[in-house]
């Protein structure tokens, strides 16, 4: 079979390895088992996460077996990662809720019939059984209290003071390794570089258990030319549910893109062929725009479906070039001046903010710049937030 780690750093994904040599041969000599973690912290997974699942997609594609690991139970202590306060706990109604929307969007993109059928596991249903002082006698002592504290995924709540509830999760995550070569024969954990200490400490854990082989991998994380974390808005995380985040808004964010990211994107989260990308992002004018399309299309086309896509695209066009249709918002409201408007469209969060907004040249109605607070609003109108927002208002 093809070599995935080929594919995989071909197209930017690879960070880090452990026994990188042994790893290359197995993944082109054998079908293999491996694992990403997932903590469901909401009801839906958001952009931050689909970095894992198209390389869990790559996997899989080229002879692999997912195993999708649901944090049920680290959940509930919460992962300090690159956190400045504690997580805040949740109860098991509510995580068990999490797993449920999460299988429905997982689906999507991993395949759960066939030959190397993705497994779904929660934690919750080894962790929450265990006996502590067999825990922390039989895992917790291969774990140095010294090096825990210089690994970086501790870095930033040290900061602020670490809680010893925290300081399990490493261990815990380790176990979690080890519980799934056993169970399962997973002999290889992926996951984002920011996991890195984590994901290592579960194959050192098995080394040291089991005297055998098990390997660990992470993956570049997704941030822009800048370095910041992407799938944020003003609004908050982009998310894959439609409920949370509209297609059309999904669209526009990846439209929307800085040109220096776009190429980064198509060789991340799309499947386009590496020559075709670099024939869209050649030129680096104007005609950027055309592989943003693309790159628009294409997520959307994965997380929602082409049909959904395609409206996208049309409404965005139809926002930059005048044609087709652009979404709508149908507000109730007694005065319909522009301000309370805007709030009720949920295009500010408060009357001040709107207000700030046209005194700084942001608004416009139709095709005409906002300059007056007391411009009135007609069912029909347009209303245009900056460049990225477009929405056609009508009452109710």
């Amino acid at each position: 079979m093809a070599n995935v780690m080929d594919t995989l750093r071909a197209r930017g994904f690879i960070k880090q390895t452990v026994y990188e040599e042994d790893l290359y041969k197995l993944l082109g000599e054998e079908s293999v088992r491996f694992y990403t973690g997932f903590d469901p912290t909401a009801d839906s997974l958001h952009v931050g996460h689909f970095m894992q699942l198209i390389a869990m997609k790559h996997m899989q594609d080229a002879g692999h077996r997912p195993i999708i690991l649901i944090g049920g139970g680290t959940a509930m202590v919460g992962d300090p990662t690159g956190k400045t306060d504690m997580r805040k706990m949740m109860t098991r109604k509510t995580v068990d809720y999490h797993v449920e929307c999460f299988k429905k969007q997982m689906s999507k993109f991993i395949s759960f019939e066939g030959k190397n059928a993705a497994i779904i596991v929660n934690n919750a249903d080894w962790l929450l059984k265990l006996n502590y002082l067999d825990f922390i006698r039989n895992i917790g002592v291969h774990f140095s209290v010294n090096e825990m504290l210089r690994a970086k995924c501790f870095e930033t709540r040290l900061e602020r003071g670490l809680s010893f509830l925290e300081f399990n999760y490493m261990p815990m995550q380790g176990y979690d390794f080890l519980h799934l070569f056993k169970e399962y024969g997973c002999v290889l954990e992926l996951g984002g570089d920011d996991q890195w200490s984590n994901i290592l400490a579960g194959a050192n854990l098995i080394r040291i258990k089991e005297k055998k082989p098990a390997y660990a991998m992470t993956f570049t994380l997704l941030t822009t030319s800048e370095g910041k974390k992407m799938g944020k808005t003003e609004k908050g995380a982009i998310w894959l549910d439609e409920n949370k985040t509209s297609p059309y808004e999904f669209y526009q964010y990846w439209r929307n893109v800085d040109d220096g990211d776009v190429e980064k994107c198509l060789n991340l989260l799309t499947f386009l062929p590496l020559n075709q990308i670099a024939e869209l992002v050649k030129y680096r004018d104007e005609r950027m725009n055309a592989a943003k399309e693309v790159l628009a299309f294409e997520l959307t086309k994965l997380v929602h479906g082409e049909e959904k896509a395609s409206k996208a695209q049309a409404m965005a066009r139809a926002a930059f070039g005048g044609v087709g249709d652009l979404p709508e918002k149908v507000v109730s409201v007694e005065i319909h001046t522009i301000i309370p408007v805007m709030v009720a469209a949920g295009i500010c969060t408060s009357n001040g903010e709107a207000r700030r907004l046209i005194q700084q040249g942001g608004v416009s109605l139709n095709d005409d710049k906002v300059a007056d607070i007391n411009t009135v609003v007609n069912s029909g109108d347009v209303l245009h937030k900056g460049k990225k927002v477009h929405i056609k208002i009508n009452f109710a």
